[in-house]
């Protein structure tokens, strides 16, 4: 099979660099380097990306072998409907290691046509390092190394106003480029280079909030022989991806002009406000898999699509979802029903075996951010329990007891979490169980015991489910309750 690379693939597009991107995993190739893609082939964009290896030790000599090309196999499930897509992505114009040319990747501010800093260097990446200077080559800390990239071409441009950037970090953390600029403008003031520098910073340069969502599995290694059949050259870069695609950016009409999605048919929003759509986000596709995790686990199911395709499973899973959680999203009902839709779609996934054991890791934490304000919030707005949601945290309980039907639960969370639950469990009735757990303000943030009518009906749930199993237990839960 011949090599991949643009000569033997006759590529001889000349794009001009408009992007530097911050990261060269399976992600950002995934996701942002094809939605670049999407915009050259049906909006005109013209832009190349540049991509920077982060840390010392990636992949930006694999992607140079291949001159910036690799496959990306999108594969799902949309509207019960099996979609297999693949694309050859070629928006990558060269890849830069600041470790070992440290000039050439300086040299990337001196650009004229540069106008994006694209990033995802793990939700970590976004962090200040006191050790950082400007005389480093390079700086260890992404932002960092972005500093010193802007006062360069601060100082290249003579400070022209027309040469800021666009900066649009993809970061899985909340208020991602807000924390970003904030550690920039702090580097600005330790590093002393100057007020000019720090206003052309924050008049010149823009900074968009993000969110992102498709799940990338990477590279296929267990199948690759089977996606290597369906090529006629040799690509040691091929990264996989679910066929679905969101990104939401905070930022007005100047971008969207200087980024046209809406002529790709990719679902890209550009908003004022991206907060609605993370809650979104948390309650509805992260919410649902944290609720259904321990009732799944229990009742003897082993992957997410195993889960959503049983019967018992994937209706208390639709109930939890359409019944209890959208009601309580301030959005529109259409929109979030279509969402959900979606969510069931992407659980479905074929091509994807997502294992319940673990998305299991840290089930407290997670039930707490993206769980029990959907139950709290069900409980202000209707006066009432949500039955599922409510269940499902008696089933969280009981997963942490660690034994089920002498089976050993894949339990998986800090000592602290751990030892606590030992001694709950050790109490001598269920009564005092749930009163232990529901009253631990560590877990929670509040007393729970507070909330009207869950202290009883979490007991209730724990002694059906111990007497009756999982399944019964919910059909004896709900007509007692």
């Amino acid at each position: 099979m011949k090599t991949l690379n643009r000569e033997n693939l006759s590529i001889n597009e000349k794009l001009p660099i408009k992007v530097v991107q911050f990261g060269e995993g399976n992600f950002l190739r995934a996701f942002v380097d094809y939605a670049i893609q999407e915009l050259n082939k049906k909006a005109g964009f013209n832009g190349g990306v540049a991509v920077v290896q982060p840390i010392e030790h990636g992949m930006v000599n694999m992607l140079n072998d291949q001159d910036g090309l690799y496959t990306l196999f999108m594969n799902g499930i949309k509207k019960g409907e099996e979609i297999r897509d693949k694309e050859l992505v070629t928006s990558i114009v060269k890849g830069i290691n600041p470790y070992t040319d440290f000039d050439q990747y300086l040299a990337l501010a001196q650009e004229e046509s540069l106008e994006f800093v694209i990033s995802n260097t793990t939700e970590a990446g976004i962090a200040y390092d006191a050790n950082d200077t400007l005389d480093m080559q390079p700086q260890k800390s992404f932002p960092g190394k972005l500093t010193a990239l802007l006062y360069h071409r601060f100082q290249y441009f003579n400070g022209n106003p027309t040469k800021g950037l666009t900066i649009i970090p993809c970061e899985l953390i909340n208020y991602n480029s807000d924390t970003l600029k904030e550690i920039i403008l702090r580097y600005v003031e330790e590093w002393e280079l100057g007020d000019a520098f720090k206003q052309w910073v924050e008049e010149h340069n823009s900074f968009h909030n993000t969110l992102v969502d498709r799940i990338v599995p990477g590279y296929p290694k267990d199948e690759i022989e089977s996606y290597n059949a369906l090529l006629d050259y040799k690509d040691n870069l091929i990264v996989t991806a679910e066929t679905f695609f969101l990104w939401v950016i905070e930022g007005g009409e100047e971008l969207k002009k200087k980024l046209p999605f809406e002529k790709t048919g990719l679902d890209v929003k550009i908003v004022d406000n991206m907060q609605p759509y993370r809650t979104r986000k948390v309650r509805i596709l992260n919410g649902a898999h944290t609720a259904l995790v321990p009732l799944s686990i229990l009742y003897g199911n082993e992957t997410v699509k195993q889960s959503v395709d049983d019967a018992f499973t994937g209706a208390f899973l639709n109930e939890a979802v359409f019944e209890e959680i959208i009601p309580t999203l301030d959005m529109d009902k259409a929109e979030l029903e279509t969402f959900a839709d979606e969510v069931f779609d992407r659980f479905r996934n074929p091509f994807i075996k997502h294992l319940l054991s673990s998305i299991a890791l840290n089930s407290v934490s997670k039930f707490k951010v993206r769980v029990l304000p959907s139950l709290l919030e069900y409980v202000a707005e209707k006066q009432a329990l949500p039955k599922h949601l409510t269940y499902a945290m008696a089933c969280l309980i009981q997963f942490y007891k660690g034994q089920w039907k002498e089976m050993t639960l894949p339990v998986n969370d800090s000592e602290e979490v751990v030892a606590e639950f030992n001694r709950i469990w050790a109490l001598p009735n269920l009564d005092e169980v749930a009163k232990e757990t529901l009253g631990n303000v560590e877990f929670w943030g509040e007393d729970l015991n507070k909330v009207e009518g869950l202290t009883g009906a979490i007991t209730l749930a724990l002694q059906e489910i111990e007497t009756k199993g999982i399944e019964q237990g919910l059909k004896e839960f709900k007509d007692k309750i």
